[in-house]
């Protein structure tokens, strides 16, 4: 095995922004974090200047001790197909925001290379294939639950993003015509039926005011209203996977996300109502349905193997196309 390099990936969630340490075996060796700008009001309510402080404030952080090295961000978003801009994001202040460009420019002489920015769940499910659940097979499905839904595509043994790099993003699929509104500005797509907002809308309605892993610890110790909502936001969860196994048929679908932190209480509805809906489900293989194995850190250290190795390996194709195992091996040796 070579040298330890390292990388530092950053994910912005509901309630706080995380930058890890990540070397080039998937292991995270140091965190630093802050709270999300605008949290408790929603992070679409902040201001584009005050994330982007964010997200230099954390990685300044570990800069300090750790010395230049490549930087990623993970944005919840759309991403253009060049790693630079992100395009759309229903739950961020970002609209054609050249994210790269301009924390390059504020992080300067301080970093290796260029910011590389992709979308938090492709570099998620680049995670899972490197380091945890998918790494046996060639095709997989990666859905995030969080706030919302984000989703990747593994095939060939490639990341998949799609003519505009915007590939997977699954929680914007139509479930429900003339169902409930979205922050995407449409209606009835699937994250308003299965997310951690579904979790605590589903609850608030049986009279719980808990959410998020309260809900979850309610849940596991048997709470009744905490366990229908969870029945609830898995069959929705199972709904959806069938709807993308009959697109895709993988042998694998992966779950990560804060939401998917209640193991088989989601999961094992999801499964069953993933059969019930799959359509020639009793004449085929179904896939595996499982949780991510690096749990909530899949998102940065995917973004930090991704900006670890970008400059390193020359994909097939454009920027973001996953190397063979082969190269993978080579480089991990240089």
């Amino acid at each position: 095995m070579g040298p330890v390099s390292l990388s530092i990936g950053v994910d912005i969630g509901g309630t706080k922004v995380l930058a890890a340490v990540v070397d080039n075996s998937g292991r995270v060796l140091d965190t630093e974090a802050t709270a999300t700008p605008s949290a408790g009001v929603g992070l679409e309510q902040a201001s584009v200047q005050e994330v982007e402080d964010a997200l230099v404030d954390v990685v300044g952080r570990l800069l300090a001790v750790y010395g230049r090295c490549p930087v990623g961000v993970a944005a919840a978003g759309f991403v253009d197909r060049d790693a630079q801009r992100v395009r759309f994001a229903p739950h961020l202040p970002w609209r054609d925001e050249p994210l790269s460009p301009s924390l390059t420019k504020r992080l300067g002489v301080r970093i290796l290379g260029d910011v590389l920015v992709d979308n938090d769940a492709t570099a998620a499910m680049w995670a899972e294939a490197q380091f945890g659940a998918a790494g046996h097979v060639r095709d997989a499905v990666m859905i995030t639950l969080g706030t919302g839904i984000g989703g990747g595509l593994l095939m060939h043994g490639s990341v998949h993003r799609g003519t505009n790099g915007m590939a997977g993003e699954f929680g914007h699929m139509q479930m429900v015509p003339d169902g409930l509104p979205c922050q995407c500005g449409r209606s009835g797509c699937w994250e308003q039926y299965c997310s951690g907002r579904a979790l605590a809308r589903s609850a608030a309605a049986a009279g719980s005011e808990l959410s998020g892993p309260a809900l979850t610890t309610a849940a596991h110790e048997g709470d009744p209203i905490a366990l229908a909502a969870y029945d609830e936001v898995g069959h929705w969860l199972g709904v959806g996977v069938a709807n993308l196994v009959a697109a895709f048929d993988p042998p694998l679908v992966v779950v990560g996300g804060g939401v998917s932190a209640a193991g088989d209480l989601l999961l094992g509805r999801a499964r069953t109502s993933m059969a019930e809906s799959l359509v020639g489900a009793g004449y085929r293989d179904l896939p595996e349905l499982v949780g991510a194995e690096l749990g909530p850190l899949a998102g940065v250290i995917g973004i930090a193997d991704l900006a670890r190795t970008a400059g390193r390996i020359r994909r097939v194709g454009r920027w973001g196309r996953a190397p063979s195992r082969v190269a993978r091996g080579r480089a991990r040796r240089r």
